[in-house]
């Protein structure tokens, strides 16, 4: 384990992970794809190489999805409570992080927000009252 490995993991604890910086880039992606398969307006993902991940427990209690028309998109979640988790791309060549499944924080914050043209129009307004606990 490093000094600098960011933790995570899923809701109920079964998964566990770490994972070494340094981190290629993180974004938030709009595309419908992420929109389904997180149940939000984008998804923020970050990007490692593969081998930066290891996983501390559960491993077995991942389950995968990958979309048979897509050529990279796919879900890793824990089979117990549903959470995303990191995954690799069918092509091995990337780890794509949620990053709300991070218990650290990670060094970088987004930089882009990708398919942007593909976003629902509900989402990411601007200038929206912000509170601290639920709104009165």
């Amino acid at each position: 384990m490093s000094e600098s490995a960011i933790h995570g993991g899923c809701l109920c604890g079964t998964v566990t992970f770490e994972i070494d910086p340094p981190f290629q880039r993180m974004v938030h992606c709009h595309c419908s794809r992420c929109r389904k398969g997180t149940g939000t307006g984008h998804a923020t993902n970050l990007f490692a190489a593969p081998g930066q991940i290891r996983w501390r427990s559960g491993e077995d209690a991942i389950s995968r999805y990958e979309l048979p028309s897509a050529k990279r998109f796919g879900k890793w979640f824990c089979a117990r409570c549903g959470s995303p988790l990191p995954r690799v791309t069918r092509d091995g060549q990337a780890l794509v992080i949620p990053a709300g499944s991070l218990d650290d924080i990670p060094p970088m914050a987004p930089t882009d927000r990708i398919f942007w043209a593909s976003r629902a129009p509900w989402s990411c307004a601007d200038g929206l009252p912000t509170h601290g606990e639920y709104p009165g």
